[in-house]
């Protein structure tokens, strides 16, 4: 059974006598919920660590107004025994009141990656994204933090985050996992209906529809993206696509695709608005 922390303080002083040891902590944030995408993050830290901890957290100041916050799925007891399957050390489950005492006055902006894509339809996520892993980082000072790909823009985000400050932490990429179909691993899955959910596998399948046309030699961006719009909308309770963009791999916008661009999307299955990406060139194909 992984050692519980709800209070800060008390992580942070146990952790500091784990450091002390010479042992290193790999850091697993999430917001709960755990799938196995989770447990490939898991399993990477495990690897590569000493010690891993996962915090589960729903942080309220990665949502906006009229988003899900109040309805996201949480168990902590359900997490917790997954955490104990996958060998993690410690979990840490911090409450609003841990995090915080006093809503922060501090904002995080990075223009050219906080201000588009999720960024221009959900002003201020990343602002509570960076703010929250800036406190996890001081209270856990770990070596290594896994994040999925599935999230590509919060990786960059996080990255270039790491790198502006010098964070002595080392941001480790884990590919996306994707179930059986294709559909990439979320804790908002669950929000969907059986008939929803073979509408949401569009998104996939444009992306394999897409690296066909790229394989075969098609390189104008517009193009590809038309096509994965057009694909998309065929389907039933698809409710409209935020954007469909391709960009290099630092989320540059190309007109002129080439291998490792990726295709980014946010479209919303009946109530449910899923995003997704894919690196053209995938070699598994």
């Amino acid at each position: 059974m992984p050692t519980l922390f709800k209070k800060p303080r008390e992580i942070r002083n146990y952790l500091r006598s784990v450091k002390c040891e010479g042992k290193t902590i790999g850091f697993v944030p999430t917001m709960g919920y755990l799938h196995d995408g989770h447990r490939k993050l898991i399993r990477d830290s495990k690897v590569d660590n000493h010690m891993t901890v996962v915090s589960i957290y729903v942080n309220p100041l990665q949502f906006g107004e009229g988003e899900d916050f109040q309805s996201y799925p949480r168990d902590l007891d359900r997490d917790i025994s997954i955490c104990e399957e996958e060998g993690v050390d410690v979990v840490f489950a911090p409450g609003d009141e841990d995090m915080y005492a006093e809503m922060p006055s501090l904002r995080v902006e990075i223009p050219g990656l906080t201000d588009i894509l999720e960024g221009s339809f959900r002003p201020g996520h990343f602002n509570g994204v960076c703010i929250v892993l800036l406190k996890f980082f001081s209270i856990l000072q770990p070596d290594r933090a896994y994040f999925g790909e599935k999230d590509y823009q919060q990786l960059k985000v996080v990255q270039r985050l790491v790198k502006d400050l010098s964070l002595p932490v080392e941001i480790v990429p884990v590919p996306t996992v994707r179930d059986h179909d294709g559909l990439a691993l979320s804790s908002r899955n669950t929000y969907l209906t059986a008939e929803e959910r073979e509408s949401a596998l569009s998104l996939y399948r444009s992306f394999l529809l897409a690296e066909k046309f790229f394989k075969e030699g098609q390189r104008n961006s517009e193009l590809l993206r038309e096509t994965i719009r057009n694909f998309i909308l065929q389907h039933p309770h698809v409710n409209g696509i935020d954007y469909v963009e391709i960009r290099d791999e630092n989320l540059m916008p190309v007109e002129e695709v080439k291998e490792g661009d990726r295709i980014l999307l946010a479209v919303r299955i009946g109530k449910t608005r899923l995003i997704d990406n894919w690196r053209l060139g995938n070699e598994e194909l």
